[in-house]
């Protein structure tokens, strides 16, 4: 049991520059005991309403110095301080603001909510054992206009779909990479580096991009370069889901088309999903 959704905004001030961390919390606890369960007795039963308060709490006393950071911090607080959780998990995602610029200078208290993906970061524990750590990012959206195909798929007597060798990619993505047992890591640095992995991978160079056959491949490539540059990953999940651009005909309007006008088809939609990691760490 626990409390979601708990929403707030950080403001932390050196000076007249301000750092804002708008932030959404969920903590759920497993207690030594079952009798409130079973006989309803709430003697050792932690009120949402107090998990609520410890979480603004250490928020105050502590600040936000990474999603990460914090959500450990929460897990150690119930793991110390109550002796009936046997268990601990935190969910802490981040509202994108980014500081605004202008004509090239930040400014020192304007910010601007910028939609290009949500970071967020898990935090696990269970009594006598290793506190774990998850990060990620989704509601990422991507769009390549060509550099994508899809051929020599299986047909039968259902398949309508035509093979494209030259096709508009696009979709949105979620990816949650584990770090295994909490090290002293700069969380910062490498959650932007994986950011960067990903749409390196997507992408391909920005001259002349990387030919995608297919939304699999394309998911495997982000994977794979995650692991190859970020040690620190031990196991990572994408899924991509998936939206198509329909070629409008315009031949009763007099006009030849040649996919500059295109409707999206948002459902129903494709999606693809593969974990991947390094081999000790699946076989553990």
């Amino acid at each position: 049991y626990g409390k979601n959704t708990i929403k707030f905004l950080r403001l932390h001030r050196e000076g007249k520059k301000h750092f804002v961390k708008e932030v959404e919390v969920c903590t759920h606890l497993r207690l030594t005991s079952v009798h409130e369960y079973l006989d309803g007795n709430n003697s050792f039963v932690i009120p949402t309403d107090t998990i609520k308060n410890i979480v603004l709490v250490l928020a105050k006393k502590h600040g936000i110095p990474t999603l990460e950071q914090f959500a450990i911090d929460i897990c150690k607080h119930f793991m110390t301080t109550f002796c009936q959780v046997a268990y601990v998990k935190t969910y802490v995602q981040e509202v994108p603001w980014q500081r605004l610029h202008e004509n090239g200078v930040p400014h020192v208290h304007a910010f601007v909510c910028v939609p290009d993906g949500i970071r967020f970061c898990e935090a696990e524990q269970c009594r006598d054992g290793p506190l774990v750590v998850f990060a990620g990012i989704k509601d990422l959206k991507l769009m390549k206009t060509t550099q994508s195909g899809f051929e020599g798929f299986f047909k039968n007597e259902h398949t309508t779909l035509p093979e494209r060798n030259d096709r508009i990619l696009c979709g949105e993505l979620f990816c949650k990479w584990s770090y295994g047992e909490c090290r002293d890591f700069d969380f910062d640095c490498v959650w932007k580096k994986i950011r960067e992995c990903i749409l390196e991978a997507f992408s391909g160079p920005p001259d002349c991009g990387e030919y995608s056959p297919s939304y699999q491949k394309t998911v495997n490539s982000i994977q794979m370069l995650v692991l190859s540059k970020v040690s620190q990953v031990q196991v990572i999940e994408v899924v991509l889901n998936n939206t198509f651009y329909n070629v409008i005909d315009m031949k009763n309007l007099g006009l030849t088309n040649d996919k500059e006008v295109l409707i999206p088809v948002e459902t129903p939609y494709g999606s693809c999903a593969c974990t991947l990691g390094r081999k000790k760490f699946l076989e553990a």
